[in-house]
């Protein structure tokens, strides 16, 4: 029966059959193959696996919850480009340079940033970019540099960055990088080759160094000297233990161990008492945040000193498996010291502002900003008040996006990425009035000689100026004269082997939440705040 289907000769009928079979299966292949094929990534940008990264100053993917602030910067960017003309009064162009933000801009359960702090830091960014645009001197166009949600394409975001610096509006600088892993080391280490400076808002792992690689939050180190400046004066029972997460690609968590270990490890005992633990921020093997031993550990020690070598995600989970441990009777107060960039919201929901409270437990935080103290703005200093009135408006002109969270301060992000940007701008004005001149500034704030022409800074005249935003010793103290006046506070920068390119004089609060009964009543001075490499200046920071 087959063998006469076979040999039979194709009528007019099975001819069409099997051309529109044929026309089905070539349709079928081109779906799959496009399929296959990355969608188109937009201007600047290109596929990276599942992922568009690379450089635009424009309008990119980003999560749901980003696209108002997106677009607000893309819309910044292109008033710059147009350098704000005004035909009817014959202005001329205003020239700009370009800063570029080098951070992820989509996110999942395990990336280096959740929707809200990319969202946190995009706003201080931006705000930042306002403020130095209304000023007088270059604009600055803020360029969006995706190197992936977990930080590991980096490669085609710096080789796209790197001609940029001998554009005619030129990259200055990079700042961003959230996450201390060796990925962030290796681009910081990449744009170095190129001699661009670079700025990193939130890295404190003291292996972060670089030689064009500048931190703006202070290191591992220098936060555990505030912690020990606050244990001097309130030293506890002197029982300890430490909580580290054992992650290998996480280079802050294993640094802070060491630090923790270097500092506290004999006078607390945390050789002989510690535990570890699996993140939720990467791909290890494993089930992450498993608090159960490490709690049942810090009960049976009855340890009152619990210091925590991992990042806040993780931070509720070890509070809500202590505050449930049956082997913990919390006749006694116990507190977490940790170190950070503020106090992330996830801790200090309500629901884990409960268990504290009711567990007798007290989070500890050295930190690069204390925004929870900001409650009464008249009291703030002109960095932080100017800063807060900004972010107040864009907040109001972005519509309140639900992806800023209904504290959008209190993990510093916002104020970090602001001072970053704004080390990057100041040291860029400095260089371009030095290079045009004083005598060449008008009263509507253009710089330019007799022919119009003004030479603007580049990558190079801008790392030679953040070297030199020193603090200043003197005999009757230390003086900010070309140091920043940043929303952070006052800090600088110096080329001395001893700092590494860290921030100094930067303040570094001690955050205790919830509040203590004294700090609450007012009824105790507030211990007095320790400023980075202090030593310097025999404790005058200004």
């Amino acid at each position: 029966m087959l063998d006469r289907f076979r040999n039979r000769a194709l009528g007019p009928g099975d001819k069409v059959i099997a051309l529109a079979v044929g026309v089905l299966l070539l349709t079928a292949a081109v779906f799959a193959t496009l399929r296959l094929l990355p969608e188109k990534c937009g201007d600047g940008l290109v596929a990276a696996g599942e992922e568009c990264v690379g450089v635009t100053a424009g309008v990119l993917d980003g999560d749901p919850g980003l696209d108002s602030l997106i677009r607000a910067v893309a819309d910044e960017n292109a008033r710059v480009e147009k350098g704000w003309e005004d035909p009817e009064n014959g202005q001329a162009r205003i020239p700009f340079v370009r800063i570029a933000l080098m951070m992820p801009f989509t996110s999942d359960a395990t990336s280096a940033m959740s929707t809200a702090q990319i969202a946190r830091a995009l706003a201080g960014a931006h705000v930042a970019q306002l403020r130095s645009n209304a000023q007088a001197g270059p604009r600055y166009q803020l360029l969006l540099a995706d190197d992936g949600k977990d930080l590991d394409h980096w490669e085609p975001v710096v080789e796209r960055l790197a001609p940029m610096i001998d554009d005619a509006s030129p990259l200055v600088g990079v700042f961003g990088m959230p996450n201390s892993t060796p990925d962030t080391l290796a681009a910081a280490e990449a744009l170095s080759g190129h001699r661009i400076p670079v700025i990193g808002p939130i890295l404190t792992s003291t292996t972060m160094q670089a030689e064009y690689f500048f931190k703006t939050s202070p290191s591992n180190y220098l936060l555990a000297q505030a912690l020990g400046t606050y244990l001097e004066k309130h030293p506890g029972k002197g029982a300890g233990f430490l909580v580290s997460d054992r992650r290998e690609r996480d280079s802050y968590s294993a640094d802070l161990r060491d630090v923790f270990l270097e500092h506290f490890g004999e006078e607390y005992g945390l050789k002989q008492r510690q535990a570890s633990y699996l993140g939720v921020i990467g791909d290890d093997k494993g089930v992450p945040q498993r608090f159960a031993d490490a709690a049942r550990s810090i009960c049976l020690t009855k340890a009152d000193a619990v210091f925590f070598a991992g990042r806040d995600h993780d931070l509720p989970h070890l509070v809500n498996r202590l505050a449930n441990e049956p082997s913990c009777d919390h006749t006694e107060p116990t507190r977490i010291l940790k170190v950070g960039i503020g106090m992330d919201p996830e801790s200090t929901g309500p629901e884990i502002t409960e268990q504290l409270r009711d567990s007798r437990i007290t989070l500890v935080g050295a930190a690069s900003v204390d925004t929870l103290s900001w409650e009464d703005t008249t009291r703030l200093a002109a960095g932080p008040r100017g800063f807060l009135k900004h972010f107040e408006k864009l907040r109001k002109t972005v519509q309140d996006d639900p992806a800023w969270g209904e504290k959008p301060l209190d993990d510093g992000y916002a104020v970090m990425y602001h001072d970053a940007f704004s080390v990057l701008a100041q040291a860029a004005d400095r260089a371009y009035d030095d290079i045009n001149g004083t005598e060449r500034k008008r009263e509507d704030g253009d710089r330019r000689g007799k022919d119009g022409a003004v030479d603007l800074p580049n990558h190079d005249d801008v790392y030679n100026t953040v070297i030199n935003m020193n603090i200043l010793g003197t005999d009757t103290g230390a003086s900010c004269v070309t140091c920043v006046r940043g929303a952070s506070g006052t800090f600088g920068f110096d080329d001395s082997p001893d700092t590494r390119k860290w921030a100094v004089c930067k303040p570094v609060p001690v955050i205790e939440y919830p509040a203590g009964a004294a700090a609450r009543k007012g009824t105790e001075k507030a211990d007095r705040v320790y400023r980075t490499h202090e030593e310097i200046f025999d404790g005058s920071c200004p």
